[in-house]
């Protein structure tokens, strides 16, 4: 089982990158995907290395954003794929069975896709507007994930998704209602400056027993 929260890294140096995670970490995130971008190999390959120990400390999952060779190289748990990155068999070929692939998808279609490719989760949105991707995809709502996921459920199609895109604390229970698995989120947790409260009121709702 999959956990339900995923912390995205944040920080424009290896060193705010690291201070983020491991404060994410010390919080009580159990899930980390390393989200670099726009850097060197060296420099994400130095703060990978480093970030790998910290999870390996921590029991954490250890996932890396687009970077299949880097996830490769360092023995990661498994990478995250967006729309436009290695395809998920190109990926899978590279790093095997074992390994997690995550996908993104917008629209139901995108699962389909992302699906029959056999990835492993699907990060679906942007839920609503967020500041942390430059070029966002069109925002689907409370409303777009209850129709993608029950498209999902006509389908048979099984498979944890994870909501994503400025999520508060607030809309986590209308989310999970939905059908999603859980939640990944980057700035909510980075900002917090009560950040082992916020995660155990995160993984609270999550937890919780859905009444629909």
């Amino acid at each position: 089982m999959f956990n339900k929260l995923q912390y995205i890294s944040q920080g424009e140096t290896a060193e705010k990158q690291l201070h983020n995670i491991h404060q994410a970490l010390d919080a009580g995130c159990n899930w980390i995907q390393m989200r670099f971008k726009n850097q060197t190999f060296e420099n994400r390959i130095i703060l990978a290395e480093a970030v790998k120990k910290l999870c390996e400390e921590y029991q954490a999952t250890f996932i890396v954003n687009d970077d299949v060779l880097l996830a490769q190289k360092i023995a990661a748990d498994g990478v995250h794929l967006g729309l436009t990155d290695m395809s998920i068999p190109g990926a899978r070929a590279i790093l095997g069975e074992k390994k997690i692939i995550g996908a993104t998808a917008n629209t139901f279609e995108d699962i389909l896709l992302q699906t029959k490719n056999s990835c492993d989760y699907i990060g679906l949105g942007p839920f609503q507007f967020t500041e942390t991707k430059e070029k966002l995809s069109p925002i689907l709502g409370t409303e777009g994930y209850a129709s993608i996921l029950s498209k999902m459920k006509i389908e048979n199609i099984s498979i944890p998704v994870y909501a994503i895109g400025g999520i508060t604390l607030e809309n986590i229970e209308s989310l999970i209602k939905t059908g999603v698995h859980g939640i990944a989120v980057s700035g909510m947790i980075t900002k917090s400056l009560q950040k082992e409260k916020l995660v155990q009121q995160l993984n609270d709702k999550l937890y919780a027993e859905v009444i629909i």
